[in-house]
């Protein structure tokens, strides 16, 4: 069955477990095409990619997506000092249990980080699946480009442990719209489900431990923003123009900085391109893969 993508609960019910080093992994997988490794956001999952699940896969192509770990369906340790070097193990970890020699990437959010850190490593000469290309949606790639909204900062900062257990349901739906376009919002149902997900092993008490992310941004920043600049593979930006955090202004700075930059502008989407407009970055990714 390759369609429980359409719904909430089938979703969740057809996901599969991987034991990582830190926990169990939710991760799906379907189709037998080229594969298309999905790696999602924060603080949300894979569930950010449902709307083009089914349609992806109609294109030929085999579909791998993880809840990354602190996300989703996977395991929250509440004790655990989380970052992007692990993320990026537990990609080349479920790659390497799947068979996977070559790969593209749809990365959004927190996710473009690891696809960065996945290049960076095969720019090494790592071990591992080859990454063919890279479609990028909206995300931090260049750190000074990145503007925080405030509970970013506040979890950062000092009272981060405290602003974590005061998140709720209604504090979680006006910070996260206030990211999308003003056409684009997401309705109370599909609020829910995100924050179900957010909320499932206690998984919203952990912001303050998740938002380390942009301290490894800034901690490697010639590393992951090296990668876009050498263009060690094709790769395409996908941008939400109306993003506060990461949206126009990311796409002027990437245009200045990646040689004969890619870029799709949606110039009425914000910063969930793949839930906002899902079939327009469904053409925009098809046709850069199939060139």
């Amino acid at each position: 069955m390759t369609d429980f993508a359409s719904d909430f609960d089938s979703w969740r019910n057809h996901a599969q477990w991987m034991d990582g080093p830190h926990g169990r992994i939710a991760y799906w997988t379907a189709g037998s095409g080229k594969p298309l490794v999905l790696i999602h956001g924060f603080p949300t999952a894979s569930w950010d990619w449902s709307r083009m699940w089914a349609p992806l896969l109609d294109s030929g192509r085999k579909l791998i997506a993880l809840d990354m770990l602190g996300f989703g369906l996977s395991d929250k340790p509440r004790d655990h000092t989380y970052d992007l070097m692990q993320q990026a193990d537990l990609h080349s970890q479920l790659l390497g249990q799947l068979g996977i020699h070559a790969y593209d990437i749809l990365a959004h959010d927190y996710g473009v980080s690891v696809a960065q850190e996945l290049l960076a490593r095969q720019e090494e000469g790592l071990a591992g699946p080859v990454i063919n290309s890279v479609v990028y949606l909206n995300g931090g790639l260049i750190p000074g480009e990145h503007r925080p909204r405030l509970i970013q900062h506040l979890l950062e900062g000092p009272l981060g442990p405290l602003i974590s257990q005061l998140l709720s349901r209604r504090r979680f739906g006006k910070s996260f719209s206030a990211v999308f376009g003003p056409d684009t919002q997401p309705d109370k149902d599909e609020l829910d489900q995100f924050w179900q997900l957010m909320t499932h092993k206690n998984g919203h008490r952990l912001g303050h431990k998740l938002i380390r992310y942009m301290q490894d941004r800034r901690d490697y920043k010639d590393r992951w923003v090296g990668v876009l600049e050498r263009a060690i593979v094709p790769q395409r930006l996908i941008n939400g123009v109306l993003d506060p955090v990461s949206g126009g202004h990311l796409a002027d700075a990437y245009a200045a900085l990646v040689p004969d930059a890619d870029i799709i502008r949606l110039n009425d989407v914000g910063h969930y391109p793949q839930w906002e407009a899902p079939d327009r970055v469904l053409a925009a990714t098809l046709e850069f893969l199939e060139r």
